[in-house]
């Protein structure tokens, strides 16, 4: 049975139909809510149950502690509804007018740009162009119906390929990128995905925080504001355990250098070899020696859980960051089916 969704404040409504989630419900008519993953593993879109009950789905446990359930909090790329609601959540108005498309592109070229790291070059049909922001994601999907998320590493000018960051996790893309694919096949994307953005409509300054391969969409998030001449003050910090996690730290440099891009790289586990003698620890850290008070900034901060979650947290309760300008995009694996 479909059930009537009332989004507060704004007092959009929308109608779930049985099979969906209430994300899924109001992407499909037009109303963007603050997501990430869609799987139940960041927390990007969590909200609250004003009015009504939902079955909160399958989720992983750090994304939705129980003490937040207790407090009408809900998941609602996961959630479903058993009555009418109303909810709170925040709606993101600038990606409302870009069409998700479902569009096949051709392996133009690969890169290994690290021993763990593929850049994979994605040529669209020479009639379609997408439309994105700098810093949304796309989901490759896979011939037995799984998808597999990467964040797209090229500015919406720069068009011409679509740029992704893989890294070799192990799994079933990644082994197939890594040992199988090869130049010209054929594969088809969903697109583009998330609300992981700049938010020009701000003057505050930046702080972009990416680890490991967290690098891509802030990449393109960097040469947009370039593009279009952005002069708030900026300042990246790329976090890796050794020196080759950071893959291109020519170009980070090459900004900082000719475009006021200021650029702190951070390893945690530098090598001998390395010969490391920048910066060292968790580069969240390092933002907090530098920003005490980030009362007055936006954070946009990309990667492993582990150090997206630990920014969030402290950031907000020890920097004095409001929670709403910090924005995410946690690279996080699916559910389990076991959950």
């Amino acid at each position: 049975m479909p059930h009537q969704i009332a989004i507060k404040p704004s007092n959009h409504v929308f109608t779930v139909n049985d099979d969906e989630t209430i994300l899924e419900a109001a992407l499909r008519e037009g109303f963007v809510i603050a997501y990430g993953c869609r799987n139940g593993a960041c927390g990007t879109c969590k909200g609250k149950v004003l009015e009504g009950l939902v079955d909160y789905g399958k989720y992983q446990e750090h994304a939705l502690a129980d003490t937040e359930k207790k407090l009408g909090m809900a998941l609602f790329c996961q959630a479903r509804p058993l009555t009418d609601l109303a909810i709170e959540c925040r709606e993101i108005g600038a990606v409302k007018d870009i069409q998700i498309r479902t569009l096949p592109c051709r392996v133009q070229k690969m890169e290994r740009i690290a021993p763990d790291v593929m850049m994979l070059y994605l040529r669209l049909p020479a009639n379609e162009r997408l439309q994105f922001l700098a810093g949304q994601y796309i989901d490759i999907l896979m011939k037995d119906g799984g998808r597999r998320s990467l964040s797209m590493a090229n500015p919406p000018h720069d068009d011409t390929f679509l740029q992704l960051h893989l890294r070799n996790y192990g799994g079933p893309f990644s082994d197939y990128v890594f040992n199988r694919m090869k130049d010209k096949e054929i594969l088809r994307f969903e697109g583009p995905l998330g609300t992981f953005f700049l938010r020009e409509d701000s003057n505050k300054p930046i702080v972009l925080l990416a680890s490991g391969t967290g690098f891509a969409p802030i990449k393109a998030i960097v040469e947009h504001e370039i593009h279009k001449g952005i002069k708030r003050p900026t300042t990246l910090y790329w976090g890796g355990r050794v020196r080759a996690d950071l893959y291109m730290n020519e170009l980070a440099e090459k900004w900082q250098r000719e475009d006021g891009i200021g650029y702190v790289p951070v390893l945690s586990e530098a090598r001998l070899e390395d010969n490391w003698r920048g910066r060292a620890g968790l580069v969240h850290r390092a933002v907090m020696e530098d920003f005490p008070d980030l009362s007055g900034h936006q954070v946009y901060a990309c990667g492993a859980p582990v150090m997206v979650e630990a920014a969030h947290q402290d950031f907000t309760t020890r920097c004095k960051l409001s929670d709403e300008e910090f924005f995410s995009d946690s690279f996080t694996p699916a559910v389990p089916e076991s959950n």
